[in-house]
């Protein structure tokens, strides 16, 4: 167990974000983990930095491609009893990020979404370097994902919308804004509370699970917003099939799709930052 733990700690993750990782959080006496340093010049010669990197440009092309193509299958039919309908579609983004976090928690933290980056950024939870590259290889994923299904299928790709975020008709771009805002805090709170290292600590099922209830928001946001904006809550997401689609009306709402995610991911890192955890009136005891 010591050889394990020594190789966690010196090995792939020399940088991690800063949270304890295995046994090391399920001490009884524990202590909140310090805030992630806004630079951290050594990860820039660190291999897991680049390789975490990877792992976001990987996930992010792989949730592109499955989604879009089930997105295509259900519009392509005129009879959506035909098909997986909204329910399908929903079903395939969820499942997507269940399986996608929990292959890439352990070596990037699974972020997948540049809102859920930004969102861990302002909970400093990881570097400001850490989260721009993450956000960079997150929408050339997502670009690439979205450019292979093109590639793959051209003329059906034109035809039926390409997975392109807009606002419906019968909608407001205030409706798509509050849509975007409100799914996306339910994403990120739910990733907060999933991956809480005290929570961890007491818990020590709940970081097997954790890819599960967000995997799972994902699923009910995208039931409750596709009537409204074919949902977001991923500017990855957004701008991947955006650029590949690039049509007029596809660029149109793109603010919508990048300002409410970053809205929702903010507000949910202060909800459980300060409100849930209290951790600024921790810090103020420890120091009195």
């Amino acid at each position: 167990m010591e050889g394990k733990e020594e190789d966690v700690k010196l090995g792939a993750n020399k940088f991690p974000e800063k949270q304890p990782l295995g046994t090391a959080a399920q001490s009884k006496n524990y202590k909140e983990p310090p805030p992630a340093p806004l630079f951290e010049p050594g990860e820039l010669q660190s291999w897991s930095f680049y390789r975490a990197g990877i792992a976001e440009f990987m996930a992010t092309f792989l949730f592109l491609y499955i989604t879009i193509l089930t997105v295509m299958g259900v519009n392509r039919s005129p009879n959506k009893c035909a098909t997986v309908g909204i329910q399908g579609i929903a079903w395939a983004f969820g499942g997507m990020i269940f399986a996608l976090v929990y292959c890439t928690a352990g070596i990037s933290g699974g972020h997948i979404n540049p809102a859920v980056t930004f969102g861990l950024l302002l909970a400093r939870k990881l570097s400001l370097t850490r989260a721009l590259f993450y956000i960079i290889m997150q929408c050339l994923g997502a670009i690439c994902g979205a450019g292979v299904v093109k590639g793959f299928q051209p003329s059906p790709y034109e035809l039926l919308g390409g997975g392109a975020n807009v606002v419906n008709h019968g909608y407001t771009k205030g409706d798509g804004l509050g849509a975007e805002i409100v799914g996306t805090f339910v994403l990120v709170y739910t990733v907060f509370s999933a991956t809480d290292a005290k929570r961890n600590a007491r818990d020590s099922h709940v970081p097997i699970l954790a890819p599960l209830p967000i995997g799972f928001a994902v699923f009910l946001v995208h039931l409750a917003t596709i009537p409204i904006t074919g949902t977001g809550i991923n500017p990855a997401r957004s701008l991947g099939a955006a650029i590949i689609y690039n049509r007029d009306h596809a660029w149109d709402d793109m603010w919508i799709f990048w300002v409410g995610p970053f809205i929702g991911a903010a507000l949910a890192a202060i909800y459980h930052q300060i409100i849930i955890r209290a951790i600024p009136f921790k810090a103020s005891r420890t120091s009195i």
